[in-house]
């Protein structure tokens, strides 16, 4: 995934997450879990994409 596509899909997360959220009588319980769930998914990538250790420098591993 591009980091214009993360920021995509973290952008629609939040901006659902608000709107169902703000609903305080309109919004279930499920609705607000689903929001939270859809806001932990966008975010799992981009620590993962960071993480990466930089191109020729050999991941040390704890065997080693």
């Amino acid at each position: 995934m591009t980091p214009e596509e993360q920021i995509a899909k973290m952008k629609k997360a939040i901006a659902q997450a608000i709107k169902v959220m703000s609903d305080r009588f309109g919004s279930t319980e499920g609705d607000v879990g689903r929001a939270i769930d859809e806001l932990k998914a966008s975010m799992q990538t981009a620590p993962a994409a960071t993480a990466q250790a930089p191109q020729g420098v050999p991941a040390v591993s704890a065997g080693a």
